[in-house]
């Protein structure tokens, strides 16, 4: 029964998962977000009338 001979595949999910556990996790976090959030104490700008012509 080959499948339960280990040698071909073994390798192949070992590798997979030294590349989930170790590269991956360093490119996700290197990831920055445009939206960042911001807190609650920032100032928030007034909005501005808008000059109307013909009013």
């Amino acid at each position: 029964m080959p499948q339960l001979n280990p040698h071909p595949w073994f390798m192949i999910l070992l590798f997979s998962w030294v590349m989930f556990i170790t590269i991956l996790p360093k490119k996700v976090m290197k990831f920055s977000f445009n939206n960042e959030p911001t807190s609650k104490s920032a100032e928030k700008p007034k909005p501005e009338s808008w000059n109307w012509p013909w009013s």
